[in-house]
This record gives C-alpha cells, structure tokens and sequence, in this order.
C-alpha cells in the first residue's frame, strides 16, 4: 500500500471536482514514487482521442497519441496525464510540435529511462502524418535503444 508521503504529488486523483484547463497546461501533470526502480518494464498509455488545433487555420486536428516508457523513478499519475493531453484541445502546433512537446515534459516531469510518443493524427487534405520521438537516458544504455527505436519507427506504418 502507498503511504501519505508518496501520495502527496498526487492531487487530482479521487478529488471530486475535477478542472479541465482551456489552454496548454503541463503543471497538471503529477508523479509518484516508482517502487520498482530496479526493474526494466513498460508503462503504456493510449489516448485514441487527443485533439489539437492547427495553428494556422485553427481548424482541429485528431490523433491516437501512444505513450511509451520505462520508468526511473518515478511515475506519471494517469488522471493527471489525461487532464495534461486534455489541456492541447485549444491549443494552436503543427502535429510534429504536439508530439516532441509531450516528450519533452515527460521526460522533465519523470527522467524515465526510456521514454516514446507516437502521434497518429487523422489524415487531412489526403495525407497522414505519424510523428515519433523519443529519448534514452544520455550515457546509458537506453540512449543507444532510442536511437535503434528511432529509426525503426520509420519502418512501422506500411
């Protein structure tokens, strides 16, 4: 069982009033201490109905965002991650700066060892567009498994 301390990031679970930011929102992200930092395994999140807008024409965007990683020490709160995805819904970038952006403040909020986002966005004009980052922890062997995983991604959506 967890204890009061471990918990204490942890504000948005259970509470009965939940917010749902009108703008890009990274501080609703939380994390909880890992209690298996010694072990490799993977946390999946799938969120088949991510929304953004495009920044140019403000017309909305959909897409099927993949989450992938293997935790250090710690652990996203998955209410919280949703209210973070929730929070792009009025927010203006390109498919490819929705995908390196969750990265990048995944990887601040956790220092996972590995870490991946996938984007399927729903095609518009007749094209698809399926942006991929990544990040290994630098100087470690999973820098090396982000770099194979990088380029593999390429290979995934014939």
């Amino acid at each position: 069982m967890r204890t009061d301390a471990e918990l204490a990031g942890v504000t948005q679970l259970g509470s009965s009033a939940t917010s749902y930011a009108a703008t890009y929102s990274p501080g609703v992200l939380e994390k909880f201490p890992n209690k298996h930092p010694g072990n490799d395994y993977m946390v999946t999140f799938n969120c088949p109905e991510f929304t953004s807008l495009c920044p140019k024409t403000g017309q909305p965007d959909f897409a099927e965002i993949k989450i992938n990683y293997i935790p250090d020490k710690s652990l996203v709160e998955s209410k919280s991650l949703k209210l973070y995805l929730f929070s792009f819904r009025n927010h203006g970038d390109f498919h490819e700066d929705c995908v390196n952006i969750i990265m990048k403040d995944l990887v601040a909020l956790l220092e996972p060892k590995y870490l991946e986002v996938e984007g399927i966005f729903t095609p518009r004009g007749g094209i698809s567009i399926y942006p991929f980052a990544n990040y290994g922890k630098p100087d470690t062997e999973y820098e090396t498994v982000a770099k194979t995983r990088l380029f593999s991604a390429i290979d995934r959506r014939k």
